[in-house]
Order: C-alpha cells, then sequence, then structure tokens
C-alpha cells in the first residue's frame, strides 16, 4: 500500500463503515491519522486492472516492548468485490509479512454479525479467543467483539 492508495483505501473503508458491522468508527480518518495508528511495514493492497479491491494493515496493540511482537488486523475489502476471496488473500499477505517483521501473535476484534470476516479468520488458522460483550457502542448501541488469535508456527516459538 501507498500513500498514493488513500484515496481509494478510503473509499473501501468507508463502504466497510456503511455496513455498520466492521467497525466502531463512523467516519474515514485523515490519511495522516491513519497513518501514525498503523505499522509501516505490513500494508497491502489487492489490485486488479489497477482497480483496489481490497485492503489489510496491520496496527501495534501497545506501545509496551513486550507487546512488540503482537499486532491487530484490519482487512477491507470493497463492495463489489466481497465473497471473492480477496480478505482471504491480503490476509495471507499479512500473515507472511507480519512473520517477516517478527510479530508472533495477530489478533482482531469482529462484530459477531460480521460472519464473513470470521470465516476469513478461521480459515487463515485463527481461533476464538473470547467475547467482549457490550464493548462499546455504535449509533447508540451496544454492541460485541469476539476476539480472534493467530500465533505463529514460526516466531516465537522457542
Amino acid at each position: 500500500m501507498l500513500a498514493t492508495d488513500w484515496v481509494s483505501v478510503a473509499n473501501i473503508y468507508k463502504q466497510g463503515i456503511a455496513t455498520g458491522i466492521a467497525t466502531f468508527e463512523t467516519k474515514v480518518p485523515s490519511f495522516e491519522f491513519w497513518d501514525m495508528a498503523h505499522m509501516q511495514t505490513c500494508r497491502f493492497v489487492a489490485e486488479l486492472n489497477n482497480e483496489l479491491l481490497g485492503w489489510g494493515a496491520l496496527s501495534p496493540v501497545s506501545s509496551r516492548c513486550v507487546y512488540g511482537g503482537v499486532a491487530e488486523v484490519s482487512i477491507y475489502v470493497s463492495k463489489e468485490s466481497r465473497g471473492q476471496g480477496i480478505g482471504k488473500i491480503v490476509l495471507k499477505h499479512l500473515i507472511i509479512a507480519s512473520e517477516k517483521e517478527g510479530i508472533w501473535t495477530l489478533q482482531s476484534g469482529i462484530f459477531p454479525t460480521n460472519i464473513g470476516s470470521i470465516k476469513v479468520h478461521q480459515t487463515a488458522g485463527f481461533r476464538l479467543i473470547g467475547k467482549r460483550e457490550r464493548v462499546g457502542k455504535l449509533n447508540g448501541n451496544w454492541i460485541d467483539n469476539v476476539l480472534f488469535e493467530r500465533r505463529s508456527q514460526v516466531v516465537g516459538v522457542d
């Protein structure tokens, strides 16, 4: 993902926000804010014929050094491209890149109603580790979050 991809990335993010099942965010942040919140590496776009179909990026879960090998996954797929395996492809690239960066744990917080995202994560080897009930409000409604984790089989196994 390049900074020049931001207009398309932001548009796909906006589509995800509009579903009401992808994020607690209600508006797309500026590139500068988004850029500061995500790792400089482990950012990918899925593209076909110069059209962005989806994107994925990792963000650190904490600034504390003991959590330096733990990152949170964000994946968004354009409305027109959902159900075509784009999310699986992007997640696969994130996993490979994360291990090259020394990440031993990837985690995702997913709305329980986002069945597509849950299936993509399970297919990639993520396991359900818990549920945070009524963790946040979206449009005045309490939303649960199911937590998924994938431990690397390469990094942090010693």
